[in-house]
């Protein structure tokens, strides 16, 4: 070989591994994953969503810098069951996990275990309220059950420990504690950064217990719904003016023992739970409230427009803090230089009613409930400001992360991915999400349903104590107020939307004697069969 032959040769070898140094350079890496799930967030009280009731400029910055989802939807809008089927990507009637009463098998397979196999290290933090200890974590730190608001327990990796300060700041500084020092950095991250707020009873933080002083809230068109063509709706227990509990819910406690309710000693053992400090912070901005209240023998309508406005002003307060956490998330992601290869999602277990129909509360397929905020953030592959409108359900998670690793999806998953429609790669996807309630007879008197919506129709039927159904137009009825089930001009509508559930029944497998099944075990774990 001659010297210009050897020169090209050692040029072609130079060349070559330049190549492969830029391929390995350019080679994708896994995304970290941060899943952020509050517990009875409305859609409603996120101000990207456009409502108007309060201001989440770092929740929007996902929006912002990511996407919208206008239709994101749960599977069955209770806390422990949704929860569920998050981590499984199945049914609730398929995980087991059909209710708040019965245990959830953590022995069953779920995302976090399979992206252990794919080589993250996991994490899960905050409220989860699925008893037993966590599988599928390398580390977990959790609320017991449904957590308190000031001075909460924990579980650490199995062991039970008291923090002393307000829950939402604790869940992010342990969050942020795992971020910054307990994970191993040369490995891909999910963390699951779960906010017990804004959960009944709505404690503010300190900070945030004046945050609406100044303002009066207007309730909901339909605040005082009769329920007509509803009947039932209007055997709930979740109204406002009927059932929310004004020393347990509203804090109307006062030193004197004067205003005496059903719910006042559990209120009363929230406050007395609380440090001195704290209970002096917490006097201040209430006494006022609770002499005024006294002095103003509110009845009636004035009485229910008083509890709305002061149910709204706290649990308005308690998103606050819930949104500087994620501040805090987000800001340390950009200073690490770790936003752009990291998911972040924003979700709440499922939706939450601000005074529609006259109800707080969840349970009812009632779009307020049924849906639920979506928002996220992928530098990589999403574009700033999208917005997607596809019918979109928790039940996808689990999918969807899998696929953003690259991880083998598990045949047996029910959800979809929905990385394509967000990239914008596709415009199909399913055209119709299954919804089931199983906890009846039980809290706030939401009998047992199960129901179909496509983009347009929902189809409702209540089976326990009634064979009640419901169907709307949510075109041109958007707050279901007018159950057009045996309107003879939604005859052909009415048709295809039972053929519909049907449809989507048997793609899920679900069935009347499944049912029957579930039904038996709830009423033996609440010891109501006989």
């Amino acid at each position: 070989m001659n010297l210009k032959q050897k020169l090209t040769f050692l040029l072609v070898i130079l060349i070559g591994g330049l190549v492969s140094a830029c391929h390995e350079k350019e080679e994708v890496k896994q995304p970290n994953i941060v899943f952020i799930m509050s517990d009875d967030h409305a859609y409603q009280a996120i101000s990207a969503y456009g409502h108007g009731l309060n201001n989440t400029p770092n929740i929007d910055r996902i929006a912002n810098e990511g996407a919208l989802f206008t239709h994101g939807y749960v599977t069955n809008s209770i806390c422990a069951p949704s929860r569920a089927v998050m981590l499984t990507g199945k049914h609730s009637f398929v995980n087991g996990k059909v209710d708040n009463i019965q245990s959830f098998n953590w022995d069953q397979d779920n995302f976090a275990k399979q992206l252990q196999k794919a080589g993250y290290q996991t994490a899960m933090i905050g409220k989860i309220h699925i008893d037993g200890l966590p599988q599928g974590f390398d580390y977990s730190n959790v609320l017991p059950g449904q957590g308190q608001y000031y001075n909460p327990d924990f579980i650490e990796n199995g062991e039970k420990k008291r923090y002393e300060g307000y829950c939402t700041q604790i869940t992010t500084d342990i969050a942020m504690d795992w971020l910054k020092n307990k994970r191993d950095k040369s490995k891909p991250f999910l963390m699951l950064y779960h906010q017990k707020a804004p959960h009944r009873t709505w404690m503010p933080e300190k900070k945030y217990l004046d945050l609406f002083k100044d303002k009066t809230f207007t309730p909901p068109a339909n605040f005082f719904d009769k329920y007509e063509g509803r009947p039932v709706a209007a055997e709930h227990e979740m109204g406002i003016f009927e059932h929310l509990d004004v020393a347990y819910d509203l804090k109307m406690i006062d030193k004197e023992g004067e205003i005496q309710t059903k719910y006042r000693k559990y209120g009363q053992s929230f406050y007395d739970r609380m440090t001195d400090e704290q209970k002096a912070a917490w006097d201040v901005h209430y006494n006022p409230i609770i002499k005024e209240f006294k002095e103003a023998r509110l009845k009636g309508r004035e009485l229910a427009l008083w509890k709305y406005d002061r149910y709204m002003k706290d649990y308005l307060a308690t998103i606050q803090s819930v949104d500087d956490g994620v501040g805090t998330v987000l800001d340390y992601l950009d200073q690490e230089e770790l936003a752009e290869n990291t998911i972040v999602v924003y979700t709440s277990d499922q939706g939450f009613y601000l005074g529609e129909h006259g109800w707080f509360d969840k349970r009812f397929m009632y779009e307020e409930s049924f849906r639920t905020p979506m928002l996220m953030r992928y530098p990589k592959e999403i574009k700033p400001g999208t917005v997607v409108d596809k019918l979109i359900q928790n039940l996808d998670f689990a999918p969807t992360f899998l696929d953003y690793a690259g991880s083998n999806i598990p045949e047996d998953l029910q959800g979809e991915s929905f990385r394509n429609v967000i990239n914008g790669k596709t415009d199909k996807y399913r055209d119709a999400i299954y919804y089931t309630y199983y906890e009846y007879p039980g809290e706030h008197n939401v009998q047992r349903h199960h129901g179909v919506r496509t983009d347009r129709y929902k189809l409702i039927h209540f089976y326990y104590d009634s064979d009640t159904w419901e169907l709307y137009d949510l075109d041109k009825d958007p707050k279901e107020m007018n159950n057009v089930y045996n309107d003879p001009s939604y005859a052909e509508v009415k048709e295809q939307m039972h053929k519909k559930l049907i449809e989507v029944r048997a793609k899920y497998g679900d069935s009347d004697e499944i049912d029957k099944n579930n039904l038996d075990r709830y009423l033996t774990a609440k010891g109501l069969n006989k």
